[in-house]
């Protein structure tokens, strides 16, 4: 693993999921004098250009990456996707960042999940990278309330329907709608409640352009369309 005590900057690759906790967890890097965010590292459906898991289109997440003057590492996962292709999406993935952005450590933004944590744990041990975590074991009811006090900007991307109420897909998500969440949903929805795509913020340099629309149902969870709101032919 690489020795993080050193003295001179940690160049530091973030795993990026368009949401609210890995542009908090940016926003966290970016204050860290010791620290250099060199690129952000995404998985897509490539079947259908989408994020995985927060089903963003792709040209959305490349928007956030342009906002935040970062290079982004596009890791394209077949659909379906077994663990073992996963495994090797992403190692290919990160040999593509070691040559291009000699990183000497990868961020997540988890917030408080043992197992996933244990999980990358496991999989980075023989890269010789570091890991680091750096919005881990912070509340989550501070934290949600935290990055709206902060200036961040999310739309809700996609919902459980079964634990969350449909009439909030596409929320922004703010003070009001975290007054609105049922008792049993985290805050920051890290049990797969809600996911989201951050638009603005102080992690970003200028607002991606996106406007909300429509919500469809597919495998038993509500995603809300996000659509860029720059004119075709234009610039970002």
């Amino acid at each position: 693993m690489t020795d993080l005590s050193r003295s001179e900057t940690t160049r530091v690759l973030l795993s990026w999921s368009s949401g609210k906790d890995s542009a908090w967890a940016l926003y966290q890097l970016q204050q860290d004098p010791d620290v250099e965010v060199v690129g952000l590292m995404t998985t897509y459906n490539q079947a259908f250009e989408r994020s995985a898991i927060h089903g963003v289109r792709l040209e959305l997440v490349r928007a956030q990456a342009e906002a935040a003057g970062l290079p982004l590492i596009e890791i394209p996962l077949p659909w379906p996707c077994s663990n073992e292709q996963y495994e090797q999406a992403m190692s290919a993935a990160l040999d593509q960042a070691r040559r291009q952005l000699s990183p000497d450590a990868v961020a997540f933004g988890d917030l408080f999940l043992e197992d996933i944590r244990a999980y990358r744990e496991s999989r980075m041990a023989d890269t010789g990278l570091g890991l680091l975590f750096p919005i881990w074991g912070i509340p989550t009811d501070q934290l949600a309330r935290d990055m709206v006090d902060g200036g961040l900007k999310a739309y809700l991307s996609c919902l459980d329907p079964k634990i969350m109420p449909e009439s909030l897909a596409g929320s922004q998500f703010s003070h009001e709608f975290l007054d609105r969440l049922p008792s049993e949903v985290d805050p920051c929805g890290e049990n797969g409640e809600f996911h989201s795509f951050a638009w603005s913020g102080p992690m970003f340099k200028k607002p991606v352009q996106v406007t909300v629309g429509e919500t469809v149902t597919r495998e038993g969870f509500v995603y809300t369309d996000l659509i860029s709101a720059v004119p075709s032919g234009a610039g970002q």
